[in-house]
Protein backbone atom coordinates (compact mmCIF):
# COMPACT_ATOMS: atom_id res chain seq x y z
CA UNK A 1 0.00 0.00 0.00
CA UNK A 2 1.18 3.51 -0.78
CA UNK A 3 -1.72 5.31 0.91
CA UNK A 4 -4.13 4.57 3.72
CA UNK A 5 -6.95 2.34 2.41
CA UNK A 6 -10.62 3.25 2.67
CA UNK A 7 -11.96 0.99 5.44
CA UNK A 8 -15.65 0.48 6.14
CA UNK A 9 -16.87 0.47 9.73
CA UNK A 10 -16.63 -3.30 10.18
CA UNK A 11 -12.95 -3.31 9.27
CA UNK A 12 -12.29 -0.30 11.49
CA UNK A 13 -13.95 -2.01 14.46
CA UNK A 14 -11.71 -5.06 14.13
CA UNK A 15 -8.61 -2.92 13.69
CA UNK A 16 -9.51 -0.70 16.67
CA UNK A 17 -9.97 -3.77 18.86
CA UNK A 18 -6.50 -5.07 18.00
CA UNK A 19 -4.88 -1.64 18.37
CA UNK A 20 -6.34 -0.97 21.81
CA UNK A 21 -6.50 -4.45 23.35
CA UNK A 22 -3.81 -6.40 21.53
CA UNK A 23 -3.73 -9.84 19.92
CA UNK A 24 -6.62 -12.24 20.52
CA UNK A 25 -8.41 -15.19 19.00
CA UNK A 26 -11.23 -14.93 16.48
CA UNK A 27 -13.60 -16.50 19.04
CA UNK A 28 -12.86 -13.78 21.59
CA UNK A 29 -13.09 -11.00 19.01
CA UNK A 30 -16.39 -12.26 17.60
CA UNK A 31 -17.85 -12.24 21.12
CA UNK A 32 -16.52 -8.77 21.96
CA UNK A 33 -17.66 -7.22 18.69
CA UNK A 34 -20.95 -9.15 18.61
CA UNK A 35 -20.46 -10.47 15.07
CA UNK A 36 -20.70 -13.97 13.65
CA UNK A 37 -17.60 -16.10 13.18
CA UNK A 38 -18.20 -16.08 9.44
CA UNK A 39 -18.40 -12.28 9.26
CA UNK A 40 -15.32 -11.90 11.42
CA UNK A 41 -13.38 -14.30 9.20
CA UNK A 42 -14.32 -12.23 6.14
CA UNK A 43 -13.26 -8.99 7.86
CA UNK A 44 -9.96 -10.36 9.11
CA UNK A 45 -9.19 -11.82 5.69
CA UNK A 46 -9.44 -8.32 4.20
CA UNK A 47 -7.16 -6.90 6.89
CA UNK A 48 -4.70 -9.76 6.39
CA UNK A 49 -4.65 -9.03 2.64
CA UNK A 50 -3.94 -5.35 3.40
CA UNK A 51 -1.06 -6.36 5.68
CA UNK A 52 -2.49 -4.50 8.69
CA UNK A 53 -2.90 -7.67 10.76
CA UNK A 54 -1.28 -11.10 10.91
CA UNK A 55 -1.87 -14.52 12.41
CA UNK A 56 0.61 -15.72 14.96
CA UNK A 57 1.27 -17.62 18.17
CA UNK A 58 -1.41 -20.15 19.02
CA UNK A 59 -3.58 -19.87 22.12
CA UNK A 60 -3.94 -23.08 24.11
CA UNK A 61 -7.57 -23.84 24.92
CA UNK A 62 -9.18 -25.78 27.76
CA UNK A 63 -10.72 -28.26 25.37
CA UNK A 64 -9.13 -30.82 23.11
CA UNK A 65 -8.44 -29.94 19.58
CA UNK A 66 -6.25 -27.64 17.62
CA UNK A 67 -5.15 -24.47 19.49
CA UNK A 68 -6.63 -21.24 18.14
CA UNK A 69 -4.27 -18.91 16.28
CA UNK A 70 -4.22 -15.35 17.54
CA UNK A 71 -4.81 -12.31 15.38
CA UNK A 72 -2.17 -9.62 15.85
CA UNK A 73 -1.72 -6.05 14.76
CA UNK A 74 1.18 -5.42 12.38
CA UNK A 75 2.65 -2.25 13.94
CA UNK A 76 5.11 -1.58 11.11
CA UNK A 77 2.39 -1.65 8.44
CA UNK A 78 1.63 2.09 8.79
CA UNK A 79 3.22 5.22 10.24
CA UNK A 80 2.00 8.52 11.63
CA UNK A 81 3.65 11.86 12.35
CA UNK A 82 2.59 13.88 15.36
CA UNK A 83 3.56 17.51 15.97
CA UNK A 84 3.22 19.67 19.07
CA UNK A 85 3.49 23.44 18.50
CA UNK A 86 4.47 25.96 21.16
CA UNK A 87 5.03 29.67 20.67
CA UNK A 88 8.59 29.08 19.52
CA UNK A 89 9.22 25.37 18.90
CA UNK A 90 7.99 22.39 16.90
CA UNK A 91 8.20 18.96 18.53
CA UNK A 92 7.64 16.06 16.12
CA UNK A 93 7.51 12.27 16.49
CA UNK A 94 7.06 9.35 14.13
CA UNK A 95 4.96 6.45 15.44
CA UNK A 96 3.92 3.09 14.11
CA UNK A 97 0.40 1.66 14.11
CA UNK A 98 0.80 0.64 17.78
CA UNK A 99 1.69 4.27 18.70
CA UNK A 100 5.29 3.35 19.53
CA UNK A 101 7.62 6.32 18.96
CA UNK A 102 10.24 5.38 16.37
CA UNK A 103 11.88 8.76 15.73
CA UNK A 104 11.57 12.32 17.01
CA UNK A 105 12.98 15.79 16.54
CA UNK A 106 12.75 19.32 17.94
CA UNK A 107 13.06 22.48 15.85
CA UNK A 108 12.81 26.16 16.63
CA UNK A 109 9.97 27.75 14.65
CA UNK A 110 11.34 29.80 11.77
CA UNK A 111 8.26 32.03 11.86
CA UNK A 112 4.85 32.16 13.56
CA UNK A 113 3.06 32.96 10.30
CA UNK A 114 0.64 30.08 9.52
CA UNK A 115 1.99 29.48 5.99
CA UNK A 116 5.58 29.34 7.26
CA UNK A 117 4.58 26.99 10.08
CA UNK A 118 2.78 24.76 7.53
CA UNK A 119 5.95 24.72 5.39
CA UNK A 120 8.07 23.68 8.37
CA UNK A 121 5.64 20.97 9.53
CA UNK A 122 5.34 19.50 6.03
CA UNK A 123 9.11 19.45 5.63
CA UNK A 124 9.65 17.76 9.01
CA UNK A 125 6.87 15.22 8.33
CA UNK A 126 8.27 14.28 4.91
CA UNK A 127 11.71 13.73 6.43
CA UNK A 128 10.31 11.55 9.21
CA UNK A 129 8.19 9.54 6.76
CA UNK A 130 11.10 8.96 4.35
CA UNK A 131 11.72 5.26 3.76
CA UNK A 132 8.84 4.15 6.03
CA UNK A 133 6.00 1.83 5.08
CA UNK A 134 2.67 3.56 4.46
CA UNK A 135 2.92 7.19 5.63
CA UNK A 136 -0.70 7.31 6.78
CA UNK A 137 -1.51 10.69 8.35
CA UNK A 138 -0.23 13.72 10.23
CA UNK A 139 -1.56 15.11 13.50
CA UNK A 140 -0.83 18.53 14.97
CA UNK A 141 -1.70 19.79 18.45
CA UNK A 142 -1.31 23.15 20.16
CA UNK A 143 -2.75 25.23 22.98
CA UNK A 144 -5.86 26.85 21.56
CA UNK A 145 -9.36 26.23 20.24
CA UNK A 146 -9.79 23.94 17.24
CA UNK A 147 -13.10 23.80 15.41
CA UNK A 148 -14.66 23.22 12.02
CA UNK A 149 -16.56 26.05 10.34
CA UNK A 150 -18.23 25.64 6.94
CA UNK A 151 -16.17 22.50 6.33
CA UNK A 152 -12.86 24.23 7.13
CA UNK A 153 -10.81 23.14 10.16
CA UNK A 154 -9.56 26.22 11.99
CA UNK A 155 -7.24 27.03 14.85
CA UNK A 156 -8.74 29.91 16.80
CA UNK A 157 -7.42 31.96 19.71
CA UNK A 158 -4.01 30.35 20.02
CA UNK A 159 -2.50 32.72 22.58
CA UNK A 160 1.09 31.42 22.33
CA UNK A 161 1.18 31.62 18.52
CA UNK A 162 -0.85 34.82 18.27
CA UNK A 163 -3.40 33.27 15.90
CA UNK A 164 -7.05 34.28 15.74
CA UNK A 165 -8.21 32.10 12.85
CA UNK A 166 -5.77 29.90 10.93
CA UNK A 167 -6.68 27.08 8.52
CA UNK A 168 -3.52 25.17 9.43
CA UNK A 169 -4.74 21.70 8.43
CA UNK A 170 -5.63 22.85 4.93
CA UNK A 171 -2.32 24.67 4.55
CA UNK A 172 -0.37 21.51 5.44
CA UNK A 173 -2.53 19.33 3.17
CA UNK A 174 -1.64 21.64 0.27
CA UNK A 175 1.98 20.64 0.86
CA UNK A 176 1.71 16.86 1.25
CA UNK A 177 -0.71 14.04 0.31
CA UNK A 178 -1.55 12.76 3.79
CA UNK A 179 -4.65 13.70 5.72
CA UNK A 180 -3.96 16.20 8.54
CA UNK A 181 -5.74 16.31 11.90
CA UNK A 182 -5.59 19.29 14.28
CA UNK A 183 -6.39 19.17 18.00
CA UNK A 184 -5.99 21.08 21.22
CA UNK A 185 -2.89 19.73 22.94
CA UNK A 186 -4.60 18.45 26.11
CA UNK A 187 -7.39 16.91 24.00
CA UNK A 188 -4.66 15.07 22.06
CA UNK A 189 -3.13 13.84 25.35
CA UNK A 190 -6.58 12.67 26.37
CA UNK A 191 -7.03 10.73 23.12
CA UNK A 192 -3.65 9.07 23.70
CA UNK A 193 -4.44 8.02 27.27
CA UNK A 194 -7.86 6.70 26.25
CA UNK A 195 -6.43 4.30 23.65
CA UNK A 196 -2.91 3.62 24.87
CA UNK A 197 -2.38 4.97 28.38
CA UNK A 198 -3.88 5.17 31.83
CA UNK A 199 -7.41 5.52 30.42
CA UNK A 200 -7.55 2.23 28.49
CA UNK A 201 -10.71 0.33 29.34
CA UNK A 202 -12.50 3.40 30.73
CA UNK A 203 -15.54 4.79 28.94
CA UNK A 204 -15.43 8.10 30.85
CA UNK A 205 -12.31 10.06 31.69
CA UNK A 206 -11.09 13.57 32.48
CA UNK A 207 -7.48 14.56 31.83
CA UNK A 208 -5.85 17.77 33.10
CA UNK A 209 -2.69 19.12 31.50
CA UNK A 210 -0.71 21.53 33.68
CA UNK A 211 2.19 23.62 32.45
CA UNK A 212 2.40 27.13 31.04
CA UNK A 213 -1.40 26.97 31.03
CA UNK A 214 -4.09 24.58 32.20
CA UNK A 215 -6.41 22.62 29.97
CA UNK A 216 -8.59 19.56 30.20
CA UNK A 217 -9.82 16.79 27.95
CA UNK A 218 -13.00 14.78 28.38
CA UNK A 219 -14.06 11.29 27.34
CA UNK A 220 -17.74 10.31 27.62
CA UNK A 221 -19.20 7.03 26.32
CA UNK A 222 -15.78 6.15 24.83
CA UNK A 223 -15.69 9.32 22.71
CA UNK A 224 -13.38 12.32 23.12
CA UNK A 225 -15.61 15.36 23.58
CA UNK A 226 -14.58 18.56 21.81
CA UNK A 227 -17.84 20.50 22.04
CA UNK A 228 -19.86 22.33 19.42
CA UNK A 229 -17.28 25.13 19.14
CA UNK A 230 -14.09 23.29 20.01
CA UNK A 231 -14.03 24.77 23.50
CA UNK A 232 -14.97 21.84 25.73
CA UNK A 233 -12.75 21.54 28.78
CA UNK A 234 -12.00 25.22 29.36
CA UNK A 235 -11.70 25.55 33.13
CA UNK A 236 -8.87 28.04 33.61
CA UNK A 237 -10.90 31.07 34.60
CA UNK A 238 -13.24 29.63 37.23
CA UNK A 239 -13.02 31.97 40.26
CA UNK A 240 -11.57 31.03 43.65
CA UNK A 241 -11.53 32.63 47.09
CA UNK A 242 -7.90 33.86 47.11
CA UNK A 243 -5.65 36.39 45.33
CA UNK A 244 -2.83 35.36 43.02
CA UNK A 245 -1.05 36.45 39.85
CA UNK A 246 -2.98 38.55 37.32
CA UNK A 247 -4.02 36.35 34.39
CA UNK A 248 -4.27 37.47 30.75
CA UNK A 249 -7.94 38.40 31.30
CA UNK A 250 -7.13 40.57 34.30
CA UNK A 251 -8.31 38.16 37.01
CA UNK A 252 -6.36 37.72 40.20
CA UNK A 253 -8.63 35.02 41.62
CA UNK A 254 -9.08 32.45 38.85
CA UNK A 255 -7.58 28.99 38.38
CA UNK A 256 -4.95 30.48 36.04
CA UNK A 257 -3.85 32.78 38.87
CA UNK A 258 -2.64 29.78 40.88
CA UNK A 259 -2.19 26.53 38.93
CA UNK A 260 0.07 27.39 35.99
CA UNK A 261 3.84 27.18 36.35
CA UNK A 262 4.14 30.94 35.82
CA UNK A 263 1.57 31.69 38.49
CA UNK A 264 3.18 29.34 40.98
CA UNK A 265 6.61 30.95 40.50
CA UNK A 266 5.12 34.46 40.71
CA UNK A 267 3.16 33.64 43.86
CA UNK A 268 6.30 32.04 45.31
CA UNK A 269 8.32 35.22 44.71
CA UNK A 270 10.74 33.67 42.21
CA UNK A 271 9.70 35.71 39.15
CA UNK A 272 9.31 33.41 36.14
CA UNK A 273 11.54 30.64 37.50
CA UNK A 274 9.28 27.70 38.32
CA UNK A 275 12.17 25.42 39.25
CA UNK A 276 13.47 27.99 41.74
CA UNK A 277 9.99 27.99 43.29
CA UNK A 278 10.02 24.19 43.36
CA UNK A 279 13.44 24.13 45.04
CA UNK A 280 12.37 26.74 47.60
CA UNK A 281 9.23 24.77 48.47
CA UNK A 282 11.17 21.54 48.89
CA UNK A 283 13.56 23.44 51.17
CA UNK A 284 10.61 24.49 53.35
CA UNK A 285 10.40 28.20 52.36
CA UNK A 286 7.00 29.43 53.56
CA UNK A 287 5.99 31.63 50.61
CA UNK A 288 6.85 28.93 48.07
CA UNK A 289 4.98 26.30 50.07
CA UNK A 290 1.92 28.56 50.15
CA UNK A 291 2.11 29.02 46.35
CA UNK A 292 2.03 25.25 45.82
CA UNK A 293 -0.70 24.85 48.46
CA UNK A 294 -2.91 27.40 46.64
CA UNK A 295 -2.24 25.61 43.35
CA UNK A 296 -3.19 22.26 44.89
CA UNK A 297 -6.41 23.62 46.34
CA UNK A 298 -7.36 25.17 42.98
CA UNK A 299 -6.68 21.85 41.27
CA UNK A 300 -8.84 20.04 43.81
CA UNK A 301 -11.70 22.46 43.13
CA UNK A 302 -11.62 22.03 39.34
CA UNK A 303 -11.43 18.25 39.70
CA UNK A 304 -14.49 18.40 41.97
CA UNK A 305 -16.35 20.43 39.36
CA UNK A 306 -15.57 17.79 36.71
CA UNK A 307 -16.66 14.96 39.00
CA UNK A 308 -19.90 16.80 39.82
CA UNK A 309 -20.61 17.45 36.13
CA UNK A 310 -19.36 14.34 34.32
CA UNK A 311 -18.91 11.66 37.02
CA UNK A 312 -15.85 10.13 35.27
CA UNK A 313 -14.45 6.72 36.08
CA UNK A 314 -10.98 8.22 36.41
CA UNK A 315 -9.20 11.59 36.54
CA UNK A 316 -5.64 11.96 35.20
CA UNK A 317 -3.38 14.91 36.06
CA UNK A 318 -0.35 15.27 33.81
CA UNK A 319 2.06 17.82 32.36
CA UNK A 320 5.22 19.63 33.41
CA UNK A 321 3.71 21.45 36.37
CA UNK A 322 2.08 18.80 38.58
CA UNK A 323 4.40 19.06 41.60
CA UNK A 324 1.65 20.51 43.79
CA UNK A 325 0.23 16.98 44.01
CA UNK A 326 3.40 15.85 45.79
CA UNK A 327 4.01 19.02 47.83
CA UNK A 328 0.48 19.77 48.99
CA UNK A 329 -1.70 16.62 48.85
CA UNK A 330 -3.73 17.72 51.91
CA UNK A 331 -4.75 20.99 50.23
CA UNK A 332 -5.69 19.15 47.04
CA UNK A 333 -7.88 16.77 49.05
CA UNK A 334 -9.45 19.69 50.93
CA UNK A 335 -10.34 21.55 47.71
CA UNK A 336 -11.82 18.37 46.30
CA UNK A 337 -13.85 17.53 49.41
CA UNK A 338 -15.15 21.08 49.89
CA UNK A 339 -16.64 21.25 46.40
CA UNK A 340 -17.91 17.73 45.75
CA UNK A 341 -21.68 17.30 45.88
CA UNK A 342 -22.88 14.10 47.55
CA UNK A 343 -19.71 12.26 46.53
CA UNK A 344 -17.25 10.55 48.85
CA UNK A 345 -13.85 12.06 47.95
CA UNK A 346 -12.08 8.79 48.75
CA UNK A 347 -13.98 7.21 45.86
CA UNK A 348 -12.62 9.66 43.26
CA UNK A 349 -9.82 7.94 41.32
CA UNK A 350 -7.03 10.45 40.59
CA UNK A 351 -3.79 9.34 38.94
CA UNK A 352 -0.60 11.10 37.88
CA UNK A 353 0.76 9.15 34.88
CA UNK A 354 4.37 9.56 33.73
CA UNK A 355 4.93 12.53 31.42
CA UNK A 356 7.49 13.88 28.99
CA UNK A 357 6.92 16.78 26.61
CA UNK A 358 7.04 14.44 23.60
CA UNK A 359 3.76 12.91 24.86
CA UNK A 360 1.94 15.88 23.34
CA UNK A 361 3.35 15.11 19.88
CA UNK A 362 2.58 11.40 20.32
CA UNK A 363 -0.98 12.42 21.26
CA UNK A 364 -1.22 14.35 18.00
CA UNK A 365 -0.13 11.25 16.07
CA UNK A 366 -2.73 9.16 17.92
CA UNK A 367 -5.39 11.78 17.16
CA UNK A 368 -4.59 11.38 13.44
CA UNK A 369 -4.78 7.59 13.85
CA UNK A 370 -8.15 7.82 15.61
CA UNK A 371 -9.53 10.06 12.88
CA UNK A 372 -8.65 7.41 10.27
CA UNK A 373 -9.74 4.38 12.27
Amino acid sequence: MTSWPVLHEGLRRVLRELIIHGGQSRVDMARKLDVSRANLSRLTRELLDLGLVSEGAAQQTQTRGRPAELLHLEPGAAHFVGVKLTGDHLYAVLTDLAAQVIDERTERLESREPEAVADQIARAAKELFAGRALPAAVGVCLAGNVLERDGVRLVEQSHFLGWESAALAGLIEQRMPQRVSIANDVVALTAAHHWFGAGVGHASLVVYGLGAGIGSGIVVFDEVVTGSSGRAGHIGHARLDAEGRVCELGHTNCVHSFVTMGSISHNAGTGDDYFAALGAARAGEARALRAFALAARALGIVIADAVNTIDPEKVLVTGEGVDMMELAPTELSAGLADHLEQVDPTGVVIERPPFTFSHYARGAAITAMRDLI
